[in-house]
């Protein structure tokens, strides 16, 4: 398991260079990042180049969000196995994290059984970053599966002027649950276009910056009185622009376009931060469980989790300050000797997650 990520924000440096790119700025398992979530469809993502200078210390944060890597020694039995020591070498994933990588929205408007709790795995290794398949529940129902072909986001390590190209595919059966199956191919066209400093409210970075070209074909099989068709789900081709620097584990900001009829339209911003008060949690919908007291001094108890859930305490500087694995329904964590102040508490429990904010006092 990787050291826990401090999340401080970065004084700015005197002097910019060009940097190299390797697995050990990706997180991996046990890592946390703290992002922030921006709007802004007139921001300038298409500038760039060689001791080039980006400025987006203006953007302001409209909700954060923690994303959490878990250990495949966190994985459920199923998962393990699907994707563990028992699996082939290139599909023994070293984590997982919640991913939006599967259009449930659309997905949802076709099928008549409720998918939910979708997570990617990734093998992380000094030569690439890459994703080996899914997790998502149907119907209650845990499901596993591995990407058929697997797609590499990042052959590393990255320098300016690297280009690659990889492909993905993915083919999700849900029978015995439905009859239906889902579909994902995906191309992807990667460049290194540009490196410089590049300013955000987190701070003054050396960085890469690297324009990801995604086209996607989706579509899934329907089971309508015994006579099956197929669907091709609408997914736009899009761009995902991604400033990298060393470190950090995340891309310091990453802007996502896509081509929504004919016009290019930025659709999500996100960027590292600190804590700054605004709702850092992750879905509360899956576990149902109940944190208190609220504030606290000495202890927290953790009514109504499964046995093996595992917890994660963050501050709001974004360092996970305690982990563990809830032993009961009922777990008590001593936080006595913590610095009084707010926290996060991220729960996670096989493809669920789940968080709180809570005082201590």
């Amino acid at each position: 398991m990787k050291s826990l990520l401090l999340l401080a924000p970065i004084l700015p440096t005197l002097a910019f260079s060009q940097i190299t790119i390797t697995d050990n700025d990706f997180a991996d398992g046990g890592d946390t990042a703290l992002v922030s979530l921006a709007t802004d469809p007139g921001i300038d993502y298409a500038s760039t180049g060689t001791d080039f200078t980006w400025d987006f210390s203006y953007l302001t944060h409209d909700s954060q969000q923690i994303k959490d890597y878990s250990d495949m020694s966190e994985a459920s039995f199923l998962a393990e196995f699907t994707f563990g020591n028992f699996a082939s070498a290139p599909y023994q994933a070293t984590n997982f994290a919640s991913s939006s990588a599967i259009p449930l929205d659309q997905i949802g408007g076709f099928l008549p059984v409720n998918i939910s709790d979708v997570v990617l795995f990734s093998k992380n290794s000094s030569n690439a970053i890459n994703s080996v398949g899914y997790g998502v529940t149907i119907e209650g129902t845990e499901v596993p599966f591995k990407s058929d072909t697997i797609e590499t986001r990042y052959e590393l390590p990255l320098n300016y002027g690297d280009v690659y190209y990889s492909r993905g595919y993915s083919n999700l059966d849900m029978n015995p649950v439905y009859n239906g199956i889902w579909r994902q191919y995906r191309q992807r066209s990667s460049v290194v276009d540009g490196w410089g400093s590049v300013t955000t409210p987190y701070g003054v970075f050396d960085a890469l910056r690297i324009d990801h070209t995604i086209t996607e074909i989706d579509s899934i099989y329907i089971d309508a009185f015994g006579s099956g068709f197929w669907v091709e789900l609408p997914i736009p081709d899009s761009h995902e622009y991604e400033w990298w620097t060393n470190g950090q584990k995340e891309p310091l900001l990453k802007i996502t376009v896509s081509d929504i009829l004919g016009v290019e339209t930025v659709t999500n911003i996100e960027y590292r931060d600190i804590y700054r008060g605004a709702d850092a949690g992750l879905s509360t919908e899956e576990l149902n469980i109940s944190v208190y007291p609220n504030p606290t001094i000495d202890v927290l108890h953790i009514d109504g989790t499964n046995v093996g859930t595992a917890y994660t305490i963050v501050n709001v500087n974004g360092e996970a300050v305690r982990k563990g694995i809830c032993s009961n329904e009922n777990t008590v964590v001593s936080i006595s000797e913590l610095p009084n102040g707010a926290y996060q508490l991220v729960l996670s429990s096989g493809f669920s997650f789940s968080s709180k904010l809570f005082i201590k006092k």
